[in-house]
């Protein structure tokens, strides 16, 4: 074991006693191939020629262990499939309008924000001693609102787990993707189940769901209009360690929706790299892919409120 392997391990190691955490392991050629063997061989529908990802694996916050993980399950999904040629990125800059418009969708990968300000893009910015205070926020909101207009006229947008968090003070990125990030519980089994079993995205899985270890996500802000299509959800009432009460017990943890002429999928699961090591999940992941690259074409529409 090398010493970097051997720090992971033991920094991971009280917390696996703690009999819920999964323990962190660093990427490798052999779990590469395990998750080539079992991703889909073809795309549920046919991909256009050309199709670009940019995968923006950025964090200035909390460092998910399995954010290369993420990375390398959306490259093998992407290229084994066909439908897409990704390329990977950790800089701001590349938020800039004139590079987006070099891509069809952009792939958010558990991007964490410092908590202070949740808001990645100053977080870079507030390092530039060149620029004074109001500057930085003008040119973070600049990127923002790039990355708006990117969805808003026709392009892509996925995020996975922390993804979800990376302008999460921000309302009108809450109102885009469908929820701000609230808080989690610690990770524990959690059993997820389907919203709608025949939607075209979900089809990927068996009726009953499948149960991993995670930490599952509550969402606040714009979540409570529900303006989306959910496909996963859990039931909090069978969670544990909550950190406040919560009244509504279903609670979505994966769902798509339309932004202007655009289409955003979010998908939650996972914490853990193991998690993609299912692959009906792996499945689910590309069908989003693909509904936000706009070749497969799914019911975007939100169900009715009670």
């Amino acid at each position: 074991m090398s010493k970097k392997s051997l720090l992971l391990f033991l920094c991971a190691l009280p917390i696996y006693l703690n009999g819920q955490d999964l323990v962190p392991f660093e990427l490798s050629q052999q779990w590469l191939e395990k998750i080539e063997g079992l991703a889909p061989a073809s795309p549920p529908a046919e991909p256009r020629a050309g199709r670009r990802l940019l995968v923006f694996s950025l964090h200035t916050g909390y460092e998910h262990w399995a954010i290369p993980h993420t990375e390398a399950v959306v490259e093998i999904l992407s290229a084994k499939s066909g439908v897409a040629t990704c390329t990977a990125t950790r800089e701001i800059a590349d938020f800039e309008a004139g590079n987006l418009a070099n891509y069809d969708a952009v792939v958010l990968n558990n991007t964490c924000p410092e908590r202070d300000y949740r808001d990645i893009f100053y977080d870079i910015f507030r390092k530039d001693s060149s620029l004074n205070e109001d500057q930085r926020r003008q040119k973070a909101a600049v990127l923002e609102a790039n990355l708006l207009e990117f969805v808003r006229r026709g392009g892509g947008l996925v995020l996975l787990h922390g993804g979800t968090t990376m302008q999460n003070n921000s309302m009108a990125f809450s109102e885009m993707t469908g929820g701000s990030f609230d808080f989690h519980p610690p990770q524990q089994p959690i059993a997820v189940k389907l919203a709608e079993p025949d939607h075209v995205l979900t089809r990927a899985f068996s009726p009953g769901g499948f149960t991993h270890t995670d930490e599952g996500y509550f969402f606040k802000n714009a979540y409570a209009d529900k303006n989306f299509r959910p496909l996963l959800f859990m039931d909090a009432s069978r969670l544990t360690g909550l950190e406040q009460a919560v009244s509504e017990p279903i609670r979505y943890i994966s769902w798509i929706k339309p932004y202007g002429k655009g289409r955003v999928f979010v998908c939650t699961p996972s914490h853990n790299a193991q998690s993609f090591e299912n692959p009906e999940l792996l499945q689910f992941m590309l069908n989003g892919i693909q509904y936000a690259l706009g070749d497969l074409k799914a019911d975007d529409t939100p169900l009715p409120r009670n």
